[in-house]
């Protein structure tokens, strides 16, 4: 298994998002789970999407909190899984809902609020954690 640096990416502007979301698909590499741990509101949906439109996928990105999970299909017809699991209660629902099927299938899975299902996560899922400093600035580290 390749060690992953620890990485630190500081976004300014929305405008430079694009650039931050190809860095951090380079350092995703061939990690299938990527945790992102962040605040409320800090903009892990956001990055997701970024991310999302930098990998082609044709769907329409959106948050699915109420979902939990949504399936994108990129321009080469691979599967991205988008979860958010703020709204369960314990790891049992997200067991319920297969979340060991999407975790295991083979696809890049980006996972919102994976502390909620932190007994499920494989042990070679990446880790992204979004900080907010002054000035609106983000700190993006990411961690194996």
């Amino acid at each position: 298994m390749n060690q992953v640096p620890e990485i630190k990416l500081n976004a300014f502007t929305l405008e430079e998002l694009p650039e931050i979301a190809q860095q951090l698909i380079e350092a995703i590499g061939n990690h299938k789970v990527v945790a992102f741990y962040a605040e409320m509101g800090v903009g892990k949906t956001t990055l997701i999407k970024q991310l999302c439109n930098q990998l082609k996928v044709i769907d329409n990105i959106q948050s699915p909190t109420f979902s939990i999970v949504n399936e994108y299909v990129t321009q080469d017809n691979k599967k991205i899984y988008h979860f958010d699991f703020y709204r369960i209660e314990n790891e049992l629902e997200a067991y319920d809902i297969g979340v060991e099927d999407y975790l295991y299938s083979g696809n890049l899975c980006f996972i919102e609020w994976p502390e909620k299902i932190v007994g499920l996560l494989p042990k070679n899922c990446l880790k992204i954690n979004i900080q907010t400093l002054i000035n609106n600035k983000r700190k993006i580290t990411i961690e194996e």
